[in-house]
């Protein structure tokens, strides 16, 4: 329990540190103990612990990695916001795909840092969630204004429910594109984007990754400036099926 505050000072900020890698844990901790008002109440190596440390103590903010074994941190979040609304979720992580921003925020996250955040940084952002403000990383609010800045193309409508962004994954992956490729291609993590062919297999019915590369083929589905490289491939006589499965 967070020991209460004289009257006339501000009461700590208790945190809890939820990390798989001990020596980010480990560092994360040294930090934050030289923090003047900020209480670390314990540590957690997966998302089923920090849940369960926010249930004995009065903790105001879990910073929370999202890429956890076990209960990730987004499932973590969702359960702890929904036990313990009065603690606040930092996600504090190395990656900074639109996706895992965007699942983080829907989960009940109050913060997105990534892991080259500055010991400032992290106590702005500890103080805004405990304040029930928001703070992103630059990096995570870029990639928040490149989602919400993408269209689909005009006169474009994708069929089977294919979303934009699964819309756009199929499209590279037709132009020939591994897995590793098109995360370069489309800034994401390549987990996220097997992520997103299995889906699309699922909406479009297809078993393989071939069937899906003809489906985008009949429906034609492509990037803008697919049309020039398309041809080449196809002149060429390169095998466009012959990549990396999920």
């Amino acid at each position: 329990m967070t020991t209460p505050s004289p009257p006339g000072e501000t009461r700590a900020i208790t945190v809890v540190v939820a990390d798989d890698q001990r020596v980010v844990r480990d560092g994360l901790v040294t930090i934050l103990s030289s923090m003047a008002g900020i209480n670390v109440a314990g540590t957690a190596q997966d998302g089923a612990e920090a849940v369960s440390l926010t249930q004995q103590a009065d903790v105001d903010v879990v910073l929370m990695d999202l890429r956890m074994p076990g209960l990730d941190g987004i499932e973590a979040t969702r359960l702890l916001r929904a036990s313990r609304p009065g603690t606040a979720v930092v996600a504090l992580t190395t990656y900074t795909d639109e996706d895992l921003i965007l699942a983080a925020l829907q989960a009940g996250a109050t913060g997105y840092l990534t892991k080259n955040a500055r010991p400032a940084d992290i106590r702005r952002a500890l103080e805004a969630a405990v304040a029930g403000q928001t703070v992103l990383a630059p990096e995570a609010h870029a990639r928040l204004l490149t989602a919400a800045s993408r269209q689909p193309p005009a006169g474009q409508q994708l069929p089977d429910g294919l979303s934009p962004r699964e819309g756009e994954i199929l499209a590279l992956a037709a132009e020939g594109l591994s897995n590793t490729e098109i995360a370069a291609r489309a800034y994401i993590s390549e987990s996220t984007v097997k992520t997103h062919i299995n889906r699309i297999f699922a909406k479009t019915g297809s078993r393989d990754r071939a069937q899906a590369i003809a489906y985008a083929h009949r429906h034609n589905i492509t990037p803008p400036d697919s049309q020039a490289r398309q041809t080449v491939h196809n002149q060429g006589g390169q095998d466009l099926l012959g990549h990396d499965m999920p």
